[in-house]
């Protein structure tokens, strides 16, 4: 005999069709999450496992140890500010013990909490942040940093609220989706499954949000491609066309190993140039393009020292005005329109064209408003003069023009520009896939090292009492 069997309404529920199951299926995982999570009152005992698996269920957590630094009351309101902004940001207070190791902890407890976004870290008695290159530019974390720790507040709430404040502005992104939204103590079990049904039934909405929004930063990103790619392509022929016009060749008479090495090596950096520009899918990709180029040019300028029996040229950047005029050989003051003047590495010609009041060679691009000097004609540009000058000096060199106030905020090119990882965006889960080196380093020297670790080396915590 059969039978018959009843399917209860929650089995009812969750047969969904086909084009709403995944959207349903991740939402029904986060609900899980929430009502599986720890109390947000519950103290544990502490250390770096502790730390990241407490911040994927929310923005805050103060070690039991570090307490005194942070009371429950201002960790809640802090955690209430961060989930209210919807930014990625994470904060950890903590206290000088052996699990917490000064010169890697920023990039561990990244890796184990596996969310993108920007973490802040008290340790002790100092602090420091870094953050993924896609959720705020590495420049942004080191300029924040630094003003953090120079102001001297009075106490840890004092410090992390005014970082805060800041961060949550600047960071791009979005909350984890295991942090639950706005879940508080006050937040019974029954409640969480009543809006847990809503979240279900308007999953598919959030999800298609979701996919147009990333569909249209792709967007972004194969137009902002195609417009580097004409500058990176007149680059690399301008390259090919040196090579060409070199009379050099290996066997001829007084060549030796070092001009055939030098020889050799800019070949290969016109070689690499071609095979990175031809992989290149986003804006950042470039960089390595520029980069190879740089190195080539260098080795020409080495290989004619050596042909000519000049002293060997000291490694300088390109010349700021135009990088296909080769290494720099001196540094010069220079103002652009309406702003400051700072000093900029120039090639022997615009050395003597501003010594003569002259306007530099700049090299200029196609703009929507015609030719534009590289430095006004927007954030595309960050990654590929990143490849010629390095992420350090760019700042400096550009502040007052618009590619500058592209790489001192959180632009997404500019973020490409610092490294950031391909596909998560700031609060969605990579796992231990991102840029190390955004949570590693410093400015080195006695500077104050933001975005680095918490060593003494790359300008972190560091220091004797460790």
């Amino acid at each position: 005999m059969k039978i018959a069997t009843r399917r209860s309404p929650v089995s009812r529920a969750v047969l969904l069709p086909r084009s709403q199951a995944g959207p349903a299926l991740f939402l029904a995982a986060v609900l899980l999450a929430m009502l599986t999570a720890v109390a947000p009152g519950a103290r544990a005992a502490g250390g770096l496992d502790e730390a990241a698996a407490a911040l994927k269920k929310g923005p805050v957590y103060v070690d039991p140890r570090a307490s005194a630094e942070l009371s429950a009351a201002d960790a809640g309101a802090l955690a209430k500010k961060i989930k209210d902004s919807g930014k990625p940001v994470f904060v950890a207070v903590l206290p000088k013990a052996a699990e917490y190791q000064p010169s890697t902890l920023l990039k561990d407890l990244r890796t184990k909490t596996g969310i993108s976004g920007v973490y802040a870290v008290e340790l002790g008695d100092r602090f420091n942040a870094a953050a993924d290159g896609r959720v705020m530019s590495r420049n942004s974390v080191r300029n924040l940093v630094g003003a953090t720790q120079r102001s001297d507040y009075a106490s840890t709430k004092e410090r992390l609220d005014s970082f805060v404040d800041t961060a949550t502005q600047q960071a791009s992104g979005h909350e984890p989706a295991s942090w639950g939204g706005d879940s508080g103590d006050g937040v019974s079990t029954g409640a969480l499954v009543g809006l847990g049904a809503l979240v279900v039934v308007g999953g598919g909405g959030a999800f298609a949000l979701h996919r147009r929004s990333k569909k249209k930063r792709a967007e972004e990103e194969r137009a902002a491609l195609e417009q580097l790619r004409v500058v990176v392509d007149e680059d690399i022929t301008a390259f090919g066309e040196e090579l060409d016009r070199l009379d050099f060749q290996p066997g001829e008479p007084g060549a030796d190993d070092a001009m055939r090495a030098d020889y050799t090596h800019a070949l290969d950096a016109y070689e690499s140039a071609k095979s990175a520009m031809a992989r290149a899918e986003r804006p950042g990709d470039v960089e390595q393009v520029t980069k190879a180029l740089e190195d080539g040019r260098f080795a020409l300028a080495t290989l004619a020292a050596r042909r000519t029996g000049k002293p060997l040229p000291e490694r300088r950047v390109p010349c700021f005005f135009d990088p296909r005029h080769g290494p720099s050989v001196a540094d010069a003051e220079w103002a652009p329109d309406g702003a400051a003047p700072r000093t900029v590495p120039v090639c022997a010609a615009d050395q003597a064209r501003l010594a003569d009041g002259q306007e530099p060679m700049a090299r200029t691009v196609q703009t929507e408003y015609g030719q534009r000097p590289y430095w006004d004609a927007g954030p595309a540009y960050g990654p590929w003069a990143g490849g010629y000058f390095g992420g350090g000096m760019l700042p400096g060199l550009l502040m007052g023009t618009m590619l500058g106030s592209v790489l001192m905020g959180p632009s997404a090119y500019a973020s490409d520009f610092g490294g950031g990882q391909q596909g998560a965006e700031g609060g969605d889960v990579s796992g231990s896939d991102f840029n190390p080196d955004d949570f590693s380093g410093g400015f080195g020297g006695g500077d104050f090292g933001g975005g680095g670790g918490f060593g003494d080396s790359g300008g972190g915590f560091g220091g004797g009492d460790w």
